[in-house]
C-alpha cells in the first residue's frame, strides 16, 4: 500500500508538469500537436488497422497521428506511467493494468462479467462508469476516450486434444498458461484452474514454440495475427473474458487542445472504436473454420463449470471487497 500511495504521488507531480508544459504547446496553434501512441500489438492487429485508418485520418489537419507498435517506444504495463510523466501522448491500456492503479477497475477483468460487444460498450458510456474515469482523470493524468473490444478470450495450448482434453478448470489442473504479468490477470489464470505464468506479449511465441509454457489465452484474431496456432494444437471455447482495451489519450494533451479539436479527437477514437469492434466480431466469426485448417481442434468445455467456479472465486476475493457497491448490479442489468 505504501508503495502505491508513493506512486500516486509522484505521477500526480509528473501530471501537474505536464499540464504547465501543454498550456505553452497550445499557445502555438500554427503548429500540429504530435500524438504517439505506444502499443504492444503488431501493425496488422485489427486495433491498430483501426488507429491507422480512422483515428490518424480524423485529427490530420491539426494533429500528427504518430504510433509504435510492438513495444518499440514503451514495453508493456509501462505506458500509463509514461502518460502521467508527460513522457507519451496516447496508448491502448487494458482494465487489468488500470487495476496496478485502481483496484476497484478489477471488476472490469473479473471472468465472465461483460457479456458481449454491445455490453461493453453500453457499460462504457454508462453513468456508472464516470466515477472511474474521473479518478484515472485525476489521479493518472489520463483520460480514457473510448472502448475498443478484442474478443472472446479462448485457452489455446501445445498438446494434442487426445494428450489433453479440457471439460471443466479441474482438467488445467499443473498446465502452465501464459497470462500478462499483473495480479488482475494471474488471478484470473488461478480461476480458471490453470497455472499462470507472467510473461510479456513478444515473448509468447517463442516460449510456446520451446515448450516454456504449455499455452497462452487470447482471442481467436489475435491467435492468428500473433500466428501462435503454428505452435499450438487445440483451442478450448472457454470464452472466460470479453476482453476489452481504453484507448487512452494524456489528459495534459486533452487540457491544451481546443474543444474543437477535443471534439474532433473524441469522435475520432469513437470511430477507430467501432470500426476495430465491427471487424473483430466479423473476424472471430471467420476464423474458427481457418484455425481447423491448420490442423487445430476446435472445440466448447463445459462454459457453466468454468463460469461458476470463475464467479465463485471473484466473490470470495479480496477483488470483489474494492467493488463499489451496486455497480457489479448496475453492468448485468445493462446486459441480456
Amino acid at each position: 500500500m505504501t508503495m502505491k500511495i508513493s506512486r500516486r504521488g509522484i505521477l500526480a507531480t509528473a501530471t501537474a508538469m505536464a499540464v504547465f508544459a501543454s498550456i505553452g504547446t497550445g499557445a502555438l496553434a500554427q503548429d500540429k500537436i504530435k500524438l504517439r501512441l505506444s502499443a504492444v500489438q503488431s501493425e496488422t492487429d485489427q486495433r491498430s488497422v483501426a488507429m491507422i485508418e480512422k483515428f490518424g485520418p480524423m485529427i490530420a489537419d491539426f494533429a500528427e497521428f504518430e504510433p509504435h507498435w510492438n513495444g518499440t517506444l514503451y514495453g508493456q504495463g509501462t505506458e500509463l506511467e509514461a502518460i502521467a510523466s508527460g513522457d507519451l501522448e496516447m496508448s491502448i491500456t487494458s482494465a487489468q493494468e488500470l487495476a496496478t492503479f485502481f483496484p476497484e477497475f478489477s471488476i472490469f477483468t473479473a471472468g465472465y462479467v461483460h457479456q458481449d460487444a454491445a455490453h461493453q460498450v453500453a457499460v462504457f458510456n454508462d453513468p456508472l462508469m464516470e466515477p472511474f474515469k474521473k479518478k484515472v482523470e485525476d489521479e493518472l493524468g489520463v483520460k480514457l476516450l473510448s472502448v475498443m473490444y478484442l474478443g472472446r478470450r479462448q485457452v489455446n495450448l501445445r498438446q494434442s486434444k487426445d494428450e489433453l482434453t479440457v471439460m471443466t478448470p479441474a482438467d488445467l489442473a499443473g498446465v502452465n498458461l501464459r497470462m500478462p504479468g499483473t495480479d488482475a490477470w494471474q488471478f484470473l489464470g488461478r480461476a480458471l484452474g490453470a497455472n499462470p505464468t507472467p510473461m510479456a506479449f513478444t515473448e509468447v511465441y517463442t516460449a510456446l514454440s520451446t515448450g516454456s509454457v504449455d499455452g497462452q489465452d487470447n482471442p481467436l484474431p489475435t491467435v492468428v495475427d500473433a500466428k501462435f496456432y503454428e505452435v499450438t494444437k487445440q483451442i478450448v471455447l472457454t470464452s472466460h473474458l470479453v476482453d476489452l482495451n481504453y484507448i487512452a489519450l494524456s489528459k495534459a494533451a486533452w487540457d491544451g487542445m481546443t474543444p474543437e479539436q477535443q471534439e474532433k479527437v473524441q469522435a475520432a477514437a469513437d470511430a477507430a472504436a467501432e470500426f476495430g469492434r465491427q471487424n473483430q466480431l466479423k473476424k472471430e466469426e471467420e476464423l474458427v473454420a481457418f484455425l481447423e485448417e491448420q490442423g487445430l481442434e476446435v472445440y466448447e468445455p463445459d462454459v457453466a463449470a468454468f463460469r461458476d467456479q470463475v464467479q465463485k472465486m471473484y466473490l470470495e476475493s479480496e477483488y470483489a471487497s474494492t467493488w463499489p457497491e451496486g455497480v457489479l448490479d448496475k453492468i448485468n442489468a445493462l446486459g441480456n
